[in-house]
């Protein structure tokens, strides 16, 4: 399958279907309002940091979002523990206030589902750090959603991420695709986003009763999202792990 990279910069009337891609994200997951507030932003303020790749009949079959943010600021200079919501946040700051980026993080890798498999990840990884490096940064730091982590909810994220195979390689597959593109996981996001909701909003995402106090399983969440039925709410704390690429 040949493929064409491109940015919304350089064709912006893609930008709906590049938007309108099917995906495979758990409900739950596009619930954060962090992301909701953000996410739509990039493509339209920031298009040049979003990129999408075409197959040979001009269909959309993924796409790779990233944001340019100061880090290396005298307020800031560790990456956040909020991971992905946080670093929207100094992304749109920076951009309001005119402050000078020094770092790009990447915010999302998505892969249609019919073409899952196929090594598209590691490709727009790479077209990922190739943007940020033409646009002059020496590095990019991913808050990394570990693909495999939601079939151990109850594992500490801890003790997942720093888990390697015996060729040294990270477990996880995710991990082990930024790893082989020369990335070092570099700390634990423990609160790298956050969905709240009653008990009917998780009810309706998930399919799941929610009537019951304590931690629930929910199939794709990485660790078990905690239900106050009492209270008549739930909520969903995701970990992530920061990765660092050095261009």
């Amino acid at each position: 399958m040949e493929l064409k990279v491109s940015s919304l910069a350089e064709r912006p009337e893609m930008r709906e279907r590049v938007l309108g891609m099917a995906d495979s994200w758990p409900e739950f997951v596009t619930q954060d309002p962090v992301g909701n507030a953000h996410y739509g932003r990039i493509s339209a303020e920031l298009p040049e940091y979003v990129l999408f790749a075409e197959d040979e009949r001009g269909e959309v079959v993924a796409h790779a979002h990233s944001v340019p943010f100061a880090l290396h600021t005298e307020e800031r200079g560790e990456l956040p523990d909020r991971g992905w919501d946080e670093t929207l946040v100094w992304a749109f700051g920076d951009l309001r206030r005119g402050v000078r980026p020094d770092t790009v993080s990447a915010i999302s890798v998505v892969i249609h589902p019919r073409f899952q498999g196929r090594g598209l990840s590691a490709l727009m990884l790479s077209a990922m750090r190739d943007n940020a490096r033409a646009h002059g940064f020496s590095e990019v730091v991913a808050p990394v959603r570990p693909s495999a982590k939601h079939l151990e909810p109850h594992t500490p994220i801890e003790e997942y991420a720093r888990r390697v195979r015996p060729d040294g390689l990270p477990y996880d597959p995710w991990l082990r695709v930024h790893a082989r593109a020369g990335a070092a996981v570099h700390a634990v996001a423990p609160a790298s986003m956050t969905v709240a909701g009653s008990l009917e909003q998780w009810r309706r995402w998930t399919g799941l009763p929610f009537d019951t106090r304590g931690d629930i399983e929910v199939p794709g969440a990485l660790v078990p999202v905690r239900c106050e039925p009492e209270r008549g709410y739930a909520v969903y704390v995701e970990p992530n792990v920061w990765m660092r690429h050095a261009l």
